[in-house]
């Protein structure tokens, strides 16, 4: 079943699409947050992002550890691992409170928080994969296809991470 496992790690990480990364050193500690993690370049043409810049920055800090360049600065780090929005929190609540609905049978309950914390968080796009994939997208009056047509297209669904020899992203990740 999809509901345990994927949420977990997509909710402790703040991971609001796939593919995602976290870099997390021997220590316990994130050295980078969620990102898109692209491992090859297959899908390029479609997605618009590179996956080299990631690999190389990937392998660098596999090589160097914490003097990679590819390891955030403690103030970007923080930045980026700011307090979330408390809608993001109450979001990942509703999903919660939906998931138990739906794993104890009571899926009509379950849609109408999937559908709440959709509200909540629309930048997850986690919440929207997993509700459409427990249920019906026609529960929800729009597809997936089309959700990411009003996010601008499959290019803005994927922005890069900034990386040393990426391209700055054209709109803030996530």
């Amino acid at each position: 079943m999809l509901v345990d496992q994927e949420h977990v790690v997509s909710k402790l990480y703040n991971m609001v699409n796939v593919p995602t990364g976290v870099w997390i050193n021997e220590q316990g500690r994130i050295v980078r947050p969620a990102e898109v993690a692209l491992v090859d370049n297959r899908y390029r043409d479609l997605t618009g992002v590179d996956s080299t810049p990631y690999i190389a920055g990937l392998k660098d800090w596999a090589d160097k550890g914490e003097q990679s360049a590819s390891v955030m600065s403690e103030e970007k780090l923080r930045a980026r691992l700011a307090p979330a929005d408390p809608d993001v929190s109450l979001a990942a609540a509703e999903f919660g409170l939906g998931e138990q609905l739906y794993k104890s049978g009571h899926q009509p309950e379950a849609i109408l928080h999937f559908k709440e914390a959709q509200r909540l968080n629309p930048r997850s796009w986690n919440y929207k994969r997993q509700a459409y994939a427990l249920s019906s997208e026609k529960d929800y009056g729009t597809t997936f296809a089309d959700e990411v047509k009003k996010a601008g297209g499959i290019k803005s669904y994927y922005p890069p991470p900034e990386l040393p020899g990426s391209a700055a992203p054209e709109k803030k990740p996530y």
